[in-house]
């Protein structure tokens, strides 16, 4: 099971840079960085190429409304390019708040256009000139619009590699099955590895029957949040305030994935209620109400003992990487985080 991390939206990135390098010493094999209305993930991914050496470094992710396909193309082939072949392409719909609300860009069709943007990034690293006649995208812009002066065009430089791995974070029956078809990774968010058969299974099964034989088996990446040492439970609360966030205040009322995520793994009641009370604005409540059991079910919070249980439950699950969130006070009890869970990886 390899083991990832991501860096934080808020932290200080010079020093998070820093501190990749001594985590890809200890092992860690993956750094994703994130995109939401933050910084943006290509400089900080470039800044990341130079400054390691063996570490897989990922968008995770970058969102899929305001660039195009072609340029997400061309951005993933230079930091394949700058990092060496280290590069792993995290692609996502995000959300309308942040899509329409930030950047001002319609949210629509999230599914039909990630498999159009996968097939045209595709065409780009393998060098072939881009004619491209979908739903969404035509390439060129076909007579009667611009100037009419556009034409095929291939990719200058040549790629490290013709197929960079894509991982697509996907929630949705849908999205999930057409994930299962087409990328080299899944991501999903809170994952909860008892569920994951009930929820994700007939969708996963779906996607993997119309999958191209030359593809990799789909690698899945779970997000725990991380924690392995005696008189943890206290941190469960910790994790609670983001859950909320997610459950109650991401998106509107019967608009929220991640609220129909939770009502999917038998929390319907509580997520209606964490939602009522985040909607109203009362925020506190509304983290409180999160429940400690789910918080245990999706994160690795507690002795070595049950942490190396719920491994076993996330390898049974299908789980093949881990980009967790140690929870852990400065640098060197994030070190210490990744160093205990290599070990116990080591022993599944």
């Amino acid at each position: 099971m390899r083991i990832g991390m991501a860096i934080n939206y808020s932290s200080g990135f010079r020093e998070a840079a820093a501190e990749v390098a001594e985590l890809e010493k200890a092992g860690l094999d993956q750094i994703s960085v994130p995109e939401a209305y933050s910084f943006d993930a290509v400089s900080q991914l470039g800044y990341l190429a130079a400054v390691t050496d063996t570490i897989t470094i990922a968008s995770g992710i970058v969102q899929i409304f305001t660039r195009t396909p072609t340029l997400t193309a061309m951005t993933a082939a230079g930091l394949d390019y700058v990092s060496d072949g280290r590069f792993a392409l995290g692609l996502g719909a995000s959300g309308p708040q942040v899509v329409e609300g930030f950047h001002g860009v319609p949210y629509d069709a999230p599914v039909s256009r990630i498999r159009e943007i996968v097939e045209i990034c595709r065409m780009v690293w393998r060098r072939e000139k881009v004619e491209y006649h979908g739903e969404h995208y035509t390439i060129p812009l076909p007579a009667g619009q611009g100037t009419g002066l556009g034409k095929p065009l291939k990719l200058i430089n040549q790629p490290v590699r013709e197929r960079i791995p894509i991982i697509i974070a996907a929630l949705g029956p849908k999205s999930v099955a057409q994930t299962a078809e087409i990328a080299e990774g899944w991501q999903p968010i809170f994952f909860h590895p008892e569920k994951a058969q009930s929820v994700w299974g007939a969708s996963l099964a779906a996607g993997a029957a119309l999958r191209d034989a030359a593809l990799p088996p789909l690698d899945i990446h779970a997000s725990p949040v991380l924690s392995i040492g005696e008189n943890t439970e206290a941190l469960l609360a910790t994790v609670k305030p983001q859950l909320a966030l997610y459950i109650g205040g991401m998106g509107a009322r019967g608009k929220n994935f991640y609220n129909d995520l939770v009502r999917s793994y038998g929390y319907e009641a509580e997520a209606e209620t964490i939602q009522d009370l985040y909607l109203a604005g009362r925020r506190e409540e509304a983290v409180a109400a999160v429940p400690d059991e789910l918080v245990r079910a999706i994160s690795l919070i507690g002795p070595k003992s049950f942490v190396a249980e719920r491994l076993a439950a996330f390898a049974e699950a299908g789980v093949t990487s881990l980009n967790v969130a140690p929870l852990a006070q400065d640098a060197v009890g994030r070190l210490q985080q990744i160093a205990l869970l290599k070990e116990l990886t080591g022993a599944l």
